[in-house]
């Protein structure tokens, strides 16, 4: 299934996946990627490469300043590389500055996958790799991250999608149909 248009143009076709952590990013840009052939790209584990330790170690040596600044550096490089064709999973903070809200759109497609806080909470409490929700009450930091973050989400996104009660088919397919429409009227 191809969701080019023939013209070429300066709209980078790309499909960028972005929400809170927990929220399916890494699973849809997996499955996405069987589904259309676009090349995979997880931004954090290309953060992870590029630094050569995991975003956990990256937070403990270096703190979240410094990540974000990894994360926006990426996002230029990305769009420097003139990247085409690729479905990018991003880190669940990527749109947290308003910086990368605007590079996100440049680079593509933006769809937000949204659920509830329960439902986050259900995807992450058995992870130890998550360092924001490392904390006495993850609910209360979910809660609190989710009510700052969602209207950069919302900012930066072409989609939103809220997964509650959705297979991966309909996401899947919702995804895929609006991006079609999105890259033929550009």
């Amino acid at each position: 299934m191809k969701i080019d248009h023939p013209e070429t143009n300066k709209l980078m076709r790309n499909i960028v996946l972005i929400g809170f952590m927990g929220s399916g990013k890494s699973t849809m840009g997996r499955i996405l990627q069987k589904k259309i052939g676009y090349r995979l790209i997880d931004t954090d584990h290309a953060i992870e490469q590029e630094q050569g330790m995991p975003i956990p170690q990256i937070f403990e040596q270096h703190g979240e300043e410094p990540f974000r600044n990894m994360e926006t550096s990426l996002l230029k490089k990305l769009i420097d590389q003139r990247c085409h064709n690729h479905v990018i999973s991003t880190g669940g903070g990527m749109a947290v500055r308003e910086e990368n809200q605007l590079l996100l759109r440049e680079l593509g497609f933006v769809v937000w996958l949204h659920c509830t806080p329960k439902d986050i909470l259900a995807h992450t409490s058995n992870s130890n790799h998550r360092p924001l929700l490392q904390c006495d009450d993850p609910m209360a930091a979910i809660t609190s991250l989710l009510e700052e973050r969602n209207p950069m989400y919302e900012k930066a996104a072409h989609l939103k999608i809220n997964t509650n009660g959705l297979e991966f088919d309909e996401i899947t397919c919702g995804i895929l149909e609006s991006a079609r429409y999105h890259f033929g009227s550009a």
